[in-house]
């Protein structure tokens, strides 16, 4: 809870992935990958639950162990490939709502495949967005990207053309307006304003800009490595 408002954190973990099959259950530096999230989670002073989102029995008792509440087996319907994050959290929102009674004022998303945070960094995010209450309504971690949008291309046949053709080429990053990427360290929402805008990305988003070590997520086995690296770099870990 802050300043009297209850907060719930969502960590989604679906049992089937493509790029990196098992994923969410792999080990990274000794631990599964959502252990190193629900972690983080826990040491939070302001989340009033933390919550993992699956269709699978096996990351169920993973996150049960490792402290996190698993109430409900997510719904098949809601743990395709096509599943958007937004229903995924609506359906948790609602089932404490339905089940218990219970509301949230702000909502946590934290995504297993960004387990590169720092201790303070959801009481950082949400401190700073009840602060600015009256202005904002979500915030979401940004990380500046190495590579500009400019130099982005499409193909098209056997050539190449600029994926946004209306940019001006930039042949050296700091010539260029600062490119920044959504890392899924954290986005936090006001609940009426999800429910209203069904967005992580609100009409009033403000940012929290991340450490470069931070710039990673693991959609695949070679961000796999780069993370477990990352961590034994940054972290000291073995």
């Amino acid at each position: 809870m802050i300043n009297g408002k209850r907060v719930m954190a969502l960590i989604p973990a679906r049992a089937g992935s493509k790029g990196l099959p098992g994923k969410n259950t792999r080990l990274l530096c000794g631990k599964p990958l959502i252990v190193w999230t629900i972690e983080k989670a826990l040491k939070s002073a302001h989340l009033d639950a933390v919550v993992v989102s699956t269709d699978s029995e096996d990351i169920a008792a993973i996150a049960r162990a490792a402290g996190a509440s698993v109430p409900f087996l997510r719904p098949a319907a809601l743990a395709q490939d096509t599943s958007p994050s937004i229903a995924v959290v609506e359906h948790a929102l609602d089932w404490f709502l339905q089940e218990h009674g219970v509301s949230f004022d702000y909502h946590v998303l934290l995504e297993p495949t960004s387990p590169l945070r720092e201790d303070h960094d959801i009481d950082t995010m949400l401190a700073r967005l009840d602060a600015q209450a009256d202005h904002f309504d979500a915030i979401v971690s940004l990380g500046e990207t190495g590579g500009h949008p400019s130099v982005l291309k499409r193909l098209v046949g056997d050539s190449i053309e600029p994926f946004y053709a209306d940019l001006a080429m930039t042949t050296r990053r700091q010539e260029g307006e600062p490119a920044f990427f959504p890392f899924g360290v954290a986005y936090i929402t006001k609940v009426a304003t999800l429910r209203q805008e069904r967005s992580f990305y609100p009409t009033r988003c403000t940012h929290y800009r991340l450490q470069r070590y931070q710039h990673y997520e693991i959609d695949d086995h070679y961000d796999f490595l780069a993370v477990e690296a990352v961590m034994r770099s940054q972290w000291g870990l073995a």
